[in-house]
């Protein structure tokens, strides 16, 4: 589950399976019942957190930005039952977009002053695949070609008062046409871009750190499936 909360990195992982805690800048103990706010800086790790104590911070996180926080990450006793719990917490809402590359061009495009992939939430009953083409079409005006799925990622946000957990479905993507390429403005979006390496390595700096990691795993794909070839 890679979850990221106001663009944090936030991690779930059994207690048994972390071995070293000298790469942690601050480890917390989640037993004790109030959580120290002013340490919540760098990289931190909350150990024998419980998945209430878990479903606590989640939401304080949610509501509060903690500029310092680098990362977080809960060790627990039972990862799975962690999740399961989490997720009972939060209204789930389901998202889906994808990478598209043109002669080893990335497409990506301008929203809220930053650069994004183009994504968006599915319409009741659809499928991932079908609703990740449709909100590729539909805010950049280039018709895609579905490939392999790249990753999926979580984010939680505030809607009308209630905590949403998104989960957002990733897909590789070639393009099939894009004479009519422009940007869906009712959706926020003002640039739409056909951007080589060097460029979307520069636009990440102006980007979130989900956009960063789902394109870490795009190229992580390329490389597998070269080495397969």
């Amino acid at each position: 589950m890679k979850l990221f909360i106001n663009d944090i990195p936030v991690i779930l992982e059994d207690l048994s399976a972390i071995n070293d805690m000298e790469k942690y800048d601050v480890v917390l103990d989640g037993t004790k019942k109030n959580i120290p706010h002013k340490k919540l800086i760098d990289d931190v790790i909350m150990v024998n957190a419980s998945p209430e104590k878990v479903d606590q911070l989640f939401k304080l996180m949610t509501d509060k930005k903690f500029k310092q926080l680098d990362s977080i990450t809960f060790g627990v006793e039972n990862k799975k039952e962690a999740v399961k719990y989490i997720k009972s917490r939060f209204t789930i809402v389901e998202a889906a977009g994808g990478v598209v590359e043109k002669d080893g061009r990335l497409l990506l495009i301008y929203r809220l002053k930053k650069w994004d992939l183009p994504k968006g939430k599915l319409e009741k009953k659809e499928g991932a695949k079908k609703g990740a083409v449709r909100e590729v079409e539909e805010e950049t005006g280039v018709k895609v070609e579905l490939g392999e799925k790249v990753c999926k990622t979580w984010h939680t946000y505030t809607r009308n008062k209630k905590y949403v957990l998104k989960k957002t479905h990733w897909y590789a993507m070639g393009c099939l046409q894009d004479d009519e390429m422009a940007p869906q403005t009712d959706e926020g979006i003002d640039d739409v871009r056909w951007m080589n390496i060097s460029e979307v390595r520069n636009a990440l700096y102006n980007s979130y750190r989900t956009i960063r990691y789902v394109i870490q795993e795009y190229n992580k794909s390329l490389k597998k499936s070269q080495c397969v070839r």
